[in-house]
């Protein structure tokens, strides 16, 4: 409940306008029990808080990324699965790792360095589903950072539209930056 509760209140607030005693009394949670599992406080639950977002997000996109066979439609599905989210009224209820990533990025390297990995996952399971697709592994890993780096931003518009059109065009898009040669494979 805890690892929840303050994922909605940094998505709500943010990391900086989070405190510690809003977190325990939203969660329920007793003082002594918070510091018991988190000993250092805030910056520590922030951390577990994206790791839990990040596992969550990977469980997605797995499951996504083996709901087609052709890579183009496995991307386009995953990609509109994200804009439904936007389209609901509780899409603030989960913590954004990269508006996390922005505010502290600067001022909290553990925590910097906690996003940068969540990024670099999910971007390795973009790249793998790509090399399983016949493309050439720098390709891939290439493609994998543009289609991460296109979906943060979009889900940053997206979440100040309350809309998840801006990621309907991404997915548009998709056959567009995916049907290229490569120097190793065609897609499939």
């Amino acid at each position: 409940m805890i690892l929840e509760t303050a994922s909605r209140l940094f998505q709500r607030q943010g990391y900086n306008g989070t405190g510690i005693n809003q977190i325990i009394e939203e969660s329920g949670t007793p003082k002594g029990s918070l510091y018991y599992h988190f000993p250092n406080g805030k910056e520590e639950i922030a951390i577990e808080a994206i790791k839990l977002v990040k596992e969550k997000i990977l469980e997605h996109t797995k499951h996504d990324m083996l709901a087609a066979d052709d890579v183009i439609d496995a991307f386009q599905q995953h990609i509109n699965n994200i804009a439904d989210f936007y389209d609901t009224e509780d899409c603030t209820e989960w913590l954004k790792i990269g508006l996390l990533a922005s505010e502290t990025a600067s001022t909290h390297e553990t925590l910097r360095l906690t996003c940068e990995t969540a990024f670099k996952e999910g971007q390795m399971l973009y790249a793998d589903t790509l090399i399983k697709h016949g493309y050439e592994t720098p390709l891939a890993q290439e493609l994998a950072i543009t289609i991460n780096s296109l979906l943060e931003g979009a889900t940053t518009i997206s979440l100040t539209r309350k809309s998840g059109d801006t990621l309907r065009v991404i997915a548009k898009q998709i056959p567009t930056l995916l049907r290229g040669k490569n120097s190793g494979g065609n897609r499939e």
